[in-house]
């Protein structure tokens, strides 16, 4: 994916501009009665999946109650002391660990302003979950919310494989997390307090640059009161990053219990185009009645196993394993940050500007 190329553009006045938001409808599913309901709530899954590419889903069987344990959870992990939290680094062979201010977005230049920490299933996990003496619990709350998740997952996969006109569990055996192979990853994510007042030197507090998932299908809790995700979907946004488009705001729905789910580069790759990876965004606080506090909020990346065979049924592209899709999105995506990197340090001397072109994306 390409960024646009921005030049000559007066960026204070840029950062400073209001974000334009319009309203679009965001389709809310019930899984209610999933088994003598799995035609109609296939139709409208995708519907949504190829119109918008965002979707909430409710009376999906996850109290609750096990949903605010897990955030208590995630509190408890983040408040560990960094030191603590350092015991079990990220791993990027395994896609799994701690890191904090380490994320870079290519729509941004700049890292999130947040620490996360990636959880799977198996052995994957080995040496990277904190003791039981230092986190008593811990573990097994998040691994039976892992298991919950999972489960409302494999409902979803089974909708898309019957509207792809594949075998119902093509795409659950496919996302098997008994296997040593699986992918899947729960991350607990926590994003610093902004200050409200801008500092002398005009950064901007990124809290997750606009950006697509490179994964099958995101599945997300937020907490109440804690807005900032934001979408702007299509395709041809996702190659743009958004820049002058509107943006729409995805607030949380506590009262629903609702999940936020969306489309995810892979399996718009898998569905032949068919199906839209939608651009979106944890908004930089910047507006008056924008959320400058801490947030909280747990993203669950349906990923397949590293042996899964991937080719949409109209063959539109060769076919390449889970492995290899990984490796070749990470791979991308690391070539185009390093080139858009050069690209704003070439700009950042250039007299017309007064920063990099990397503040843009936060106002676009």
């Amino acid at each position: 994916m390409n960024t646009m190329p921005i030049n000559h553009v007066d960026l204070k006045a840029l950062i400073m501009a209001p974000t334009k938001y319009i309203s679009r409808p965001v389709p809310t599913i019930s899984l209610h009665d999933f088994d003598s309901r799995i035609d109609s709530i296939t139709a409208q899954l995708i519907d949504a999946a190829e119109k918008v590419g965002f979707f909430t889903i409710v009376d999906h069987g996850i109290p609750r109650t096990m949903v605010d344990h897990m955030f208590d959870q995630s509190v408890r992990f983040f408040n560990q002391s960094d030191h603590v939290k350092a015991q079990v680094p990220f791993s990027a062979q395994y896609n799994a660990g701690w890191e904090k201010n380490a994320q870079i977005r290519l729509s941004t230049g700049a890292a999130d302003h947040k620490e996360s920490y990636q959880m799977q299933f198996g052995a994957g996990m080995d040496g990277l979950w904190l003791s039981e003496d230092s986190l008593p619990g811990f573990q097994d709350s998040a691994l039976s919310f892992m298991r919950a998740l999972q489960s409302v997952s494999e409902k979803l996969l089974t909708c898309f494989a019957r509207g792809l006109g594949f075998e119902d569990d093509y795409f659950v055996t496919a996302h098997d997390v008994r296997r040593p192979e699986s992918q899947t990853v729960c991350r607990l994510l926590h994003y610093f307090e902004t200050p409200r007042v801008p500092n002398t030197t005009g950064e901007i507090f990124h809290r997750a640059g606009a950006h697509v998932d490179w994964g099958f299908l995101t599945l997300l809790f937020q907490k109440a009161g804690q807005s900032g995700l934001e979408i702007c979907p299509g395709r041809d946004v996702s190659t743009s990053f958004g820049y002058g488009d509107a943006w729409t705001k995805i607030e949380p729905d506590i009262e629903k219990n609702a999940i936020v789910c969306n489309v995810g580069e892979l399996l718009m790759f898998w569905s032949d185009d068919r199906f839209k990876s939608t651009l979106h965004r944890v908004k930089a606080p910047c507006d008056p009645e924008d959320y400058y506090g801490e947030r909280y909020s747990i993203a669950f990346f349906n990923q397949p196993c590293r042996d899964a065979k991937i080719q949409g049924p109209a063959k539109k592209y060769p076919l390449v394993t889970g492995e290899e899709f990984t490796r070749n999105a990470m791979t991308r995506n690391y070539k185009a940050l390093q080139d858009k990197l050069k690209s704003d340090e070439v700009a950042s001397k250039e007299p017309q500007l007064e920063g990099g072109a990397a503040a843009v994306s936060a106002q676009a």
